[in-house]
């Protein structure tokens, strides 16, 4: 179950003034869904699909770290990407 702070951090990132970079957005999806899923039990994404591999990447380069972890990476992120950005 995530927290209310993840959930308005969440929020905010999404309607941030300027866009992150590709490589900050890559992160913040990965403990995002690392955080509301848990690890990436998916089938990888097809060799024509670049956006959906890098996707799918980055959240399984976080297997292993707990739900609890991500979320808390995810709004440590996300601070510091509403404080450059907004």
């Amino acid at each position: 179950m995530v927290s209310a702070e993840f959930e308005e951090k969440a929020a905010t990132v999404s309607s941030l003034t300027q866009r992150p970079t590709d490589d900050e957005l890559l992160k913040l999806y990965g403990l995002y869904k690392q955080a509301t899923v848990g690890d990436n039990e998916t089938t990888k994404p097809g060799m024509f699909d670049l956006k959906g591999k890098y996707k799918w990447q980055a959240w399984t380069d976080l297997k292993g770290t707990s739900q609890a972890d991500a979320e808390q990476q995810y709004i440590a992120l996300a601070t510091e990407l509403i404080a450059k950005y907004n």
